[in-house]
């Protein structure tokens, strides 16, 4: 298969580039942008086709309804795009729990947040402090007293 080219400035588009470009919502382009996304989807038909996966799970998880999901699931797994089939294969699997995300108003970012935090602090302290000063690092001070 060829190459797709910039129609801006001739060179292949990078794959790299071309996997930004197809996540993106085609409000958010540039008119450079949207060139290049116009130029990938005529010249590959897996990159249309990943690209439409891509913007309708983007509506899913944007709209915050899962009911479409299961019709999304299908189209992914009938794809022939290895990546997006076994993506969609991992979501199945865990489906409770995928619809829980989509729908419910929950996140556990700040847990995650603090944990990444404290972790980052340990590292950084392994092997250098005791137990008081892990303390002092790790707790807010009004906690330490």
């Amino acid at each position: 298969m060829e190459p797709v080219r910039d129609p801006d400035t001739g060179p292949a588009i990078s794959p790299v580039v071309a996997a930004a470009l197809c996540i993106k919502p085609r409000g958010l382009l540039t008119d450079r942008q949207v060139r290049k996304v116009d130029a990938l989807k005529q010249g590959s038909d897996a990159f249309a086709e990943m690209r439409r996966l891509a913007m309708r799970f983007n509506g899913i998880l944007r709209g915050k309804r899962s009911a479409p999901l299961d019709a999304w699931i299908d189209d992914a797994i009938d794809s022939e795009l290895i990546p997006i089939m076994r993506f969609a294969r991992v979501l199945r699997r865990d489906i409770d729990a995928v619809n829980n995300a989509i729908e419910l108003p929950w996140s556990n970012g700040q847990a995650e947040g603090q944990i990444n935090r404290l972790k980052t602090l340990k590292r950084a302290m392994y092997g250098r402090a005791g137990p008081e000063l892990l303390r002092a690092r790790m707790l807010p001070p009004r906690h330490t007293k």
